[in-house]
């Protein structure tokens, strides 16, 4: 019988996945259930949770294993995870996302990060921080995320068995979709082969953050606003929709731009920046200054309306965005 590794107080291996809708964290998280129940015997459950615009929002998926001879009767959220799985790493700017973890639980990010600047990143006191870099996997296989980050999942989970899920994905996919099959199982391997890890020591004297339930204070009859007053309302100053590109994103070269506005007409979310300066002539013109990255989700409908190729689809490399953003439309400090 399968040993699992650590148990919480109710007898349970607990993972939890913080993705955006789109990533495919909620399919991930029911082919980790079924390779752990179907595959070596493990009783197990996955659900997730999410708003009503699921694509591009806030994800979780939550895993939950036990021995065969319990049971599960908790389809609780998972509050205290042994394993978390990060999908995105610009998640950790508005969700606490490694909230309630344990001094060893092990944090998986897919970054191109190192694990030093990953735990300065997500303010991790104490743990394990696993980096895959499964955007770039995906990319470079034709594949999706979700499938490389699995492979990084599986290799943390050893109890689970890599070679039943490999079973799983042919099993879905050769009928229908033959040719994804080798892509979707390059993806899971080299999301196995090229986890890196490095452990972090609680220090002395210090102990792990309290979980925070749902990243928000509980609301009940005795701590609810009056009125139902709405305390954190949408707004265009604290929106950060960097959390919704996938690995690609748009590239901006002035010396190509001609600004005619050809992205800002196509842009959904107004990332473009301009100034009124004088022209050659003197006369007065909107000139493009550059894309603020922080609205920008990396949709690319701009790249296709450029007619001079100002703009270009580019891998995003870690700490580009900041690098190269500009005074956004408020003026405000960046």
């Amino acid at each position: 019988m399968v040993q699992l590794p650590k148990l919480n107080e109710l007898g349970f291996f607990e993972i939890r996945l913080e993705s955006i809708g789109g990533l495919g964290a909620n399919l991930a998280g029911k082919m980790l259930a079924e390779a752990g129940v179907m595959g070596v015997g493990l009783n197990g459950v996955s659900f997730s949770s999410y708003g009503s615009e699921k694509k591009g929002s806030p994800v979780k998926a939550h895993i939950r294993f036990c021995d065969a001879d319990a049971r599960i009767r908790d389809t609780s959220p998972v509050e205290r995870p042994h394993v978390v799985g990060i999908f995105h790493e610009n998640l950790s700017k508005t969700v606490n996302v490694i909230s309630g973890i344990y001094e060893d639980s092990i944090v998986l990010v897919n970054s191109k990060k190192s694990p030093e600047e990953l735990k300065e990143q997500l303010k991790l006191k104490g743990g394990i921080i696993a980096v895959v870099d499964a955007t770039g996997i995906s990319l470079a296989e034709n594949n999706r995320v979700n499938m490389a980050m699995l492979g990084g999942l599986f290799r943390l989970c050893e109890f689970l068995d890599p070679e039943f899920m490999k079973g799983v994905v042919r099993k879905s996919l050769e009928k229908k979709y033959p040719g994804a099959v080798q892509p979707a199982l390059n993806t899971f391997q080299r999301g196995y082969d090229e986890v890196k890890f490095q452990t972090f020591a609680l220090a002395e004297g210090d102990k792990m953050p309290d979980f925070v339930r749902m990243d928000t204070p509980v609301l009940g009859y005795e701590t609810q606003p009056i009125g139902g007053v709405i305390t954190n309302p949408g707004n265009s100053i604290l929106k950060d929709l960097s959390i919704s590109r996938a690995g690609m994103m748009p590239h901006f070269d002035d010396d190509k731009c001609i600004h005619c506005a050809a992205c800002d007409n196509v842009c959904p979310d107004f990332c473009f920046v301009w100034e009124e300066l004088p022209d050659k002539k003197g006369r007065p013109q909107m000139f493009l200054q550059g894309i603020d990255y922080q609205y920008c989700k990396g949709c690319l409908k701009c790249v296709q309306a450029c007619p001079t190729e100002a703009l270009s689809s580019e891998l995003e490399e870690a700490g580009y965005a900041e690098n190269h953003r500009v005074a956004h439309r408020f003026d405000l400090a960046l």
